[in-house]
């Protein structure tokens, strides 16, 4: 079987660096490649707000940069969808992505992983 990349879902906030590092430690032991996925609401600014999404978008590229990712930004009606789709597409074996604290903090990871059997999700708390 061959090996599958890493993808690591980001969002526009800096502290996604840490999921960047986490991603690209995952592909090193693995000797995999790494992905650098965002994906926005389609109608939706990539970032949420015009003053700060060419900021975001450079700095989330260079971190991506830095490990040897490539970026993805994509728009979609459905990014969960999108994601696992971009998942399929690129060989993905594991998913890395940020969980914020709370009674629903898994729901997301739980649901890519119900779309993407076989792709390991490792939720990364914030």
């Amino acid at each position: 079987m061959s090996k599958r990349d890493v993808m690591v879902c980001v969002t526009g906030q800096k502290n996604c660096e840490r999921l960047i590092r986490e991603g690209a430690q995952i592909a090193a032991i693995r000797e995999v490649g790494v992905h650098v996925v965002h994906v926005a609401h389609e109608g939706e600014r990539f970032m949420g707000s015009a003053e700060n999404e060419a900021e975001a978008l450079e700095y989330l590229l260079r971190r991506s940069n830095d490990v040897g990712a490539d970026m993805t930004v994509l728009h979609a009606k459905d990014p969960k969808g999108a994601l696992c789709e971009y998942a399929q597409r690129n060989r993905i074996g594991c998913v890395v992505l940020g969980v914020a604290p709370g009674p629903d903090a898994l729901a997301f990871a739980r649901a890519l992983e119900a779309k993407l059997p076989g792709v390991e999700i490792c939720p990364v708390m914030a």
